[in-house]
This record gives C-alpha cells, sequence and structure tokens, in this order.
C-alpha cells in the first residue's frame, strides 16, 4: 500500500477510547488493549456502569459518559465506534474533527451521503477512517479472494449467497433502536446480512451497475423493518449474483457463498471454504484452532477475525497508512446496502 506523505507524522503511541459499550464493546476494547502502541485506554458510555464494567474488563481506568469530554480530558488520538448504527456517522464525524482516527463498527452509516460525509471529514481533517468488515479476515475468505484473483478459476460466471438466521421479536423489544428505519437503517439486511453481501461483492470485484430487490416483513410484528430479503445484483463485468436473506428460521444455520466460474467453482459454508476445479484439484480452508483470541465470550460471527482486522487498522496506522477497509472501501458495501433497500421501497431496479 502506498504511503501518504501528505497526512502528519504517525505518533509513537495511541491514546484509544472505546464509545459504546454493549454486547460487541469487547472485540474492540481488548484487541485494542493487546496492541503494543497502545498508551492509553478509555471506556464513554452514556450508562455509566456499561462504561465501568468494561473498563474493567480492558484492564483500564479512564470512564466517561461524554464522549467529548474523554477525547479532550484523555488526549485521544484514535476511538472505535460500539454506537447503535445511526450515531456511527456523527460520531464519528465529532472524533474527526477533534483530531481523531476512528474504526467503526458496521454498517458505515444508515445513509449514502452519511458515508460520503465521513470520508470527506477525514480527509479535511487528515485522520484515518476505517470500517469493520472482519469477515475478510478469516481464513476462508482469504482462500476464495486469492483463487479469484489469481485466474485460474477462469471467468466468474454468477454468485449467490444464502442467510437463514433466527431473531425473536424480544431482540428487538429490548432495544430502543433496533427495527427502526430512523435509527437502526433497517432489518436483516443492514444488521445480519451486511457482512455477507460484503463478502460476496468483495469476491466478485467488480462495480455494481444495478441492484434489483424485494424486501419484507413476514413473522416480526414488533418491527417496522423487513425480516426477509432477495435480489440480484448486477455487475459492470455481467456477473449476476443472486442473494436470499431472512431471520425467522428455526436458529442461525450456516451462511453460505457460492462463486460459480468456467473452470471451477468456490463455496464457503461458515468459515470454511473449498475451491474445486473441473479437473479434479481441489483446495480447502478452515479456521486455524491456535488461532484465536478470548473477546470474553460470544457467538464466533461476531468476532472471530476482529482482532485481525484491529491489527492491521493499527500497522496502517504506525506507518500513517490508510487501513486496507477505509472509508472509501466501505462505501461500495454501503452503496449496495442503500440500493437494496431503494429497490424494495420502490420495487423499481436501481441504477448505479
Amino acid at each position: 500500500m502506498k504511503k501518504n506523505n501528505s497526512r502528519r507524522s504517525a505518533p509513537k503511541s495511541f491514546r484509544v477510547g472505546i464509545i459504546g459499550c454493549g454486547r460487541v464493546s469487547p472485540f474492540h476494547g481488548l484487541p485494542a488493549a493487546s496492541q503494543e502502541t497502545v498508551e492509553t485506554l478509555c471506556c464513554c458510555d452514556i450508562r455509566r456502569e456499561c462504561a465501568e464494567e468494561k473498563a474493567r474488563l480492558f484492564g483500564c481506568e479512564g470512564v466517561y459518559t461524554d464522549y467529548r469530554e474523554m477525547i479532550r480530558g484523555e488526549n485521544l488520538n484514535v476511538v472505535h465506534l460500539c454506537l447503535p448504527h445511526y450515531l456511527h456517522a456523527p460520531v464519528a464525524m465529532d472524533a474527526m474533527a477533534m483530531g481523531c482516527h476512528v474504526l467503526t463498527e458496521k454498517p458505515m452509516s444508515i445513509g449514502l451521503q452519511d458515508a460520503r460525509d465521513m470520508i470527506d471529514c477525514a480527509s479535511r481533517h487528515n485522520v484515518h477512517l476505517g470500517v469493520i468488515f472482519q469477515n475478510r479476515y478469516n481464513a476462508g475468505s482469504n482462500l476464495i479472494k486469492s483463487a479469484l484473483q489469481h485466474g485460474s478459476l477462469g471467468r466468474i460466471r454468477a454468485a449467490k449467497a444464502t442467510l437463514t438466521w433466527f431473531r425473536a421479536n424480544e431482540y428487538y423489544t429490548g432495544s430502543d433502536w433496533k427495527g427502526t428505519w430512523d435509527k437502526e437503517g433497517g432489518g436483516v439486511i443492514i444488521d445480519q446480512a451486511i457482512h455477507t453481501l460484503d463478502l460476496l461483492r468483495w469476491f466478485v470485484g467488480d462495480d455494481l451497475a444495478f441492484v434489483e430487490a424485494h424486501i419484507a416483513n413476514r413473522e416480526h410484528d414488533a418491527i417496522e423493518v423487513e425480516d426477509v430479503a432477495d435480489g440480484v445484483l448486477g455487475f459492470r463485468g455481467g456477473v449476476r449474483a443472486s442473494f436470499w436473506v431472512m431471520n425467522y428460521y428455526s436458529h442461525d444455520a450456516e451462511v453460505e457463498i457460492e462463486i460459480s466460474c468456467e473452470n471451477g467453482f468456490a463455496r464457503m459454508v461458515s468459515e470454511e471454504a473449498r475451491v474445486v476445479f473441473h479437473d479434479g484439484r481441489e483446495f480447502l480452508a478452515r479456521p486455524n484452532p491456535e488461532d484465536s483470541f478470548d473477546y470474553g465470550g460470544g457467538p464466533s460471527y461476531w468476532g472471530a477475525s476482529h482482532v485481525k482486522q484491529i491489527d492491521q487498522f493499527y500497522e496502517a496506522l504506525s506507518a500513517d497508512e490508510a487501513p486496507e477497509i477505509d472509508g472509501t472501501e466501505a462505501l461500495k458495501t454501503q452503496a449496495m446496502i442503500c440500493a437494496i433497500y431503494e429497490s424494495g421501497k420502490t420495487r423499481k431496479r436501481v441504477l448505479l
């Protein structure tokens, strides 16, 4: 990755704040605490008891209920955002304006213009913006991406993805923001399936030409957003990628992605990937049991590779380079998600 010499020199160490101390915060706080370059770590949540709990878990002392006060008081230069979706953009831009690099959980934002504004803000204040799409760092994801980039599979003919998970009504009613258009930005697409759709787009590796999708709410009377969606992603090179996702199955079944190519196919089931050639050659990638990190519990899909992406984020900051998944890269997936919703709501094909 080419170094951008126009940015300020990288500091020798980082003073880091975790903003939002809910369930996903250990997948940021613990990897951040393990970084040799992190000098200071502190926590912020509007519920002080949550910030105190996570500060104990992360082994740090600074506890705040106001993120601006935390950034100023601790002279921070990096923040991680583990917040409800609708807060990602405004808090990120506040923090960047105060001189902080930002690593935010997915989605980058709810709206497409907010995402663009975040990128502009990072550029204007000479800081870096990273967005979590940790599944790209799984062994299976890397095998498929490498095989496709190598070219030995030949031209991609088509692709497909399915996600069938379960979210009870209580998953939504126990929150003051989930299941809403204005705060969560959607349902199964922007919350559960976004990682799968990001991988699908990343594997194909081409710009989108159009999106045509259908969305509906069939089984969750407590929410206003979709719990099922299907559609087709049309890429400029001619590839068509189909998807079907829903969250009213009996359990969280294994996610499946398949890429059909001229000389074979690549298939991912959960984190295991298989690349099979028509001539009989076959390659397999599984998660390495020794390649693990203790996040303090939680389901594997939350953070099996968070630590890998966070390591890369800090390596990039130390070199004064943009992280691999920066705002510009994440914007491609954000545009796809927004187009799916626009198509689903208008029942029309959306051109990109």
